[in-house]
């Protein structure tokens, strides 16, 4: 009989079954990581790639002003913070697809945190990045009359569209490694949850 993953042998020998449970498991959420991590470098490159090449010139009584993402800060910020989510999210891709040739589980409680505390931080930093450049869109699209601050969309309305399209794509990709989070932390916590029951084995009755 079993319990909790736990059989009993013939010679009344508790042993735990749970790896084939985790293999199983795994088996199901490597396609969806692999998807997500996949679609975390795509969106995140696509969405750094429009905004690094977005710029517009206007002739302002016969003075020439450019538009580019260095003029706000909250821009460069987001451009960093995809380039550094496409490089670790590319990194982490070519680990999972080794991974699923080699037909291995991830057992290590140490890489497993390490892969936790990474996609936690990529998550934190990619939706705070995405919060300051949608605020300092939101100002360039209506104002602020108090401060005395003009609608700088209206001027450079191509470098706004553009600029939207980019931060729209990066905030795709910011959901996708939020999503990636969650099924690195339920990939670490499940391998407690199996210490936990190894555990509990010298304590189950012996059935006969």
């Amino acid at each position: 009989m079993s319990y909790l993953g736990v059989g009993i042998s013939p010679g009344n020998v508790a042993v735990y079954h749970g790896g084939g449970k985790m293999k199983l498991v795994d088996r199901r959420l490597r396609p969806t990581e692999l998807l997500l991590r996949c679609s975390v470098t795509a969106l995140a490159f696509l969405g750094l790639m429009m905004i690094v090449t977005d710029t517009q010139v206007k002739t302002i009584f016969s003075i020439e002003k450019r538009a580019k993402y260095t003029n706000m800060k909250s821009l460069v910020f987001l451009v960093v913070a995809n380039g550094i989510a496409a490089v670790y999210s590319l990194l982490q891709l070519l680990r999972c697809v080794m991974a699923s040739m080699k037909g291995s589980v991830l057992l290590n409680k140490s890489l497993a945190w390490a892969i936790f505390s990474g996609d936690q931080a990529m998550a934190y930093m990619s939706v705070a990045a995405i919060a300051a450049a949608s605020e300092s869109g939101m100002i360039g699209i209506r104002g602020e009359e108090e401060l005395q601050w003009m609608k700088v969309c209206n001027m450079f309305g191509k470098f706004c569209n553009r600029g939207a399209g980019g931060v729209a794509s990066a905030m795709l990709a910011s959901v996708a490694m939020v999503l990636v989070s969650c099924i690195s932390a339920f990939s670490l916590f499940r391998l407690y949850g199996a210490s936990f029951a190894t555990q509990r084995q010298p304590n189950l009755a012996v059935v006969k």
